[in-house]
């Protein structure tokens, strides 16, 4: 996985390398497709969701430019794959996932390999996670229509945050910085994710 998707791809950090070498990713799906976890595609996790082929995975991680200090915002927690790769690289993650069953799943996951710098929470992601704003980076790992605004309020100034933009059907990943009140966006790839579901972004 390391070698043939994600170096030869262009993923060149190696704190996030490191980071998908060491966190087990087939701990993260069902025991059923266990053999596929490693496999260059998503795959599913139920409730209809899934989780990211590892490509996206190191892509938006790297496109976060963690140093270790940071605070992050995940909106959609997910398997809790992207959480796990994220808290080895950063100081502690808040992740939001409005479906109990997989925050509920991806919990017991952080415990057993002991992540204990992620913090999770059952709510509608779009709104993200105001009283524990700013923060310095904030990911967004499903695909809405625009930036829900109150993710750019609780963004650090300066700060990033990454997401998918568009149609349901395919998005831009957007990458917008923060610094002294401006938003500069720009687009690094074009990808395919599953519906950002909330007040500020596709109705449920």
């Amino acid at each position: 996985m390391i070698e043939e998707q994600l170096i030869r791809r262009g993923i060149t950090d190696q704190r996030v390398l490191d980071a998908m070498r060491t966190v087990p990713r087939h701990l993260f799906v069902e025991d059923a497709i266990q053999s596929q976890a490693y496999s260059d595609f998503p795959l599913p996790i139920g409730s209809g969701q899934t989780i990211s082929q590892p490509y996206i995975v190191a892509l938006m991680t790297m496109a976060l430019q963690l140093t270790g200090s940071e605070k992050i915002l995940e909106i959609g927690t997910g398997s809790g794959y992207h959480a796990a790769i994220l808290s080895r690289l950063c100081q502690k993650v808040y992740t939001v996932e409005r479906l109990d069953a997989l925050v509920s799943r991806a919990r017991k996951i952080f415990d057993r390999l002991r992540y204990h710098n992620i913090v999770s929470r059952i709510d509608d992601g779009t709104e993200g996670w105001p009283s524990e704003a700013p923060f310095d980076r904030i990911i967004v790992t499903a695909g809405g229509p625009r930036i829900p605004t109150p993710l750019i309020d609780q963004l650090a100034d300066p700060g990033r945050l990454i997401m998918p933009v568009g149609g349901q059907e395919v998005q831009e990943l957007q990458v917008a910085d923060k610094r002294d009140g401006d938003i500069k966006i720009t687009t690094i790839e074009h990808v395919r994710f599953v519906d950002l579901i909330g007040a500020h972004a596709w109705p449920n």
